[in-house]
């Protein structure tokens, strides 16, 4: 668990670890230097499989999540941000699924919910992949980090964990890593519970996704031979997500030329019909209207965030 001022989320998450239906787990949590009172709620836990660390000083957030890694002790890593929940199964069901020695990642469906009560599952109880999935993840990254589980060997595999250059697609990349080399699975029933809120990263620096996304490929062009071309159709799906989250955040600035451009330009009666409704509605009306694109991905689904 990795957090920085999470006061007012923490303890439930940390409740949904301690109801776990598996009991052999440590939490290893990095307190990246809150200032709001973190410390305190995690005190009032005095189990001794929580251990509570404060960071030597504040680092971004690929590389916090690379020094807990590096306090814990187990064949399994699983994730848990702090404003985040675990179902009481979720350890339970997931790990049989490594008894396959080629499995290095296990996910599962997961909801998204806010503090209004709106509540969105993920998948809909159908995972969008199994196996070999490093193709598809690069194309349209599917994986949501507090249902991810990695193999320890599978982490160690690799010759970085997390990047510490990103903030906000540190887990897209690692997780697209280990999906190279491993196979990956999942249970198709919801396991965890993702929290919406304004504060999360993903809502305050949109801005970070491209130029990530860009130094990402630059790596994976470096790292595997022949990448432009044996992936070109999932890196030209990749940047199209990635223009289409710009035009989106856009328009919900009040700026609606970009997102508009963008449907204009796909062709087709339904994309011309949407481009035309975005120039009319209010802008205040974009997070309903772009909950009816079924080929838009959630803030949540772009990269996550401390």
């Amino acid at each position: 668990m990795n957090g920085f001022n999470v006061a007012p989320y923490v303890g439930a998450a940390i409740e949904s670890v301690l109801a776990q239906s598996f009991g052999d787990w440590e939490i290893v949590f990095w307190d990246n230097r809150s200032t709001d009172g973190t410390v305190a709620v995690v005190g009032r836990y005095h189990d001794p499989r929580i251990r509570y660390l404060l960071a030597p000083s504040f680092t971004p957030l690929g590389e916090a999540r690379n020094l807990a890694i590096r306090e814990a002790g187990g064949e399994f890593i699983a994730f848990l941000d702090c404003d985040d929940l675990w179902l009481p199964d979720k350890l339970t069901r997931q790990l049989p699924l490594f008894d396959d020695p080629e499995v290095g990642l296990v996910y599962s469906d997961t909801v998204f919910f806010n503090g209004r009560g709106d509540e969105k599952r993920c998948y809909g109880g159908v995972l969008p992949g199994r196996g070999h999935c490093f193709r598809p993840l690069l194309g349209r990254y599917f994986l949501s980090m507090e249902t991810v589980m990695l193999r320890r060997a599978a982490l160690d595999a690799q010759d970085k964990w997390f990047d510490p250059r990103f903030n906000m697609i540190e887990e897209a990349d690692l997780f697209r890593r280990v999906a190279f080399n491993w196979k990956i699975d999942g249970v198709s029933d919801v396991l965890a519970r993702w929290r919406v809120h304004a504060s999360s990263w993903t809502f305050k620096h949109p801005d970070l996704f491209r130029s990530e996304t860009l130094l990402m490929l630059d790596d994976y062009r470096s790292r595997y031979p022949g990448f432009d071309q044996t992936y070109a159709a999932e890196i030209a799906e990749l940047m199209n997500v990635v223009t289409l989250a710009e035009a989106r955040n856009a328009w919900l600035k009040g700026a609606k030329g970009p997102l508009v451009r963008h449907f204009w330009g796909k062709g087709g009666l339904k994309s011309s019909l949407m481009a035309l409704a975005i120039r009319l509605w209010p802008a205040a009306w974009a997070a309903q209207a772009l909950r009816l694109r079924g080929d838009i991905l959630p803030d949540e689904m772009l990269g996550k965030r401390s």
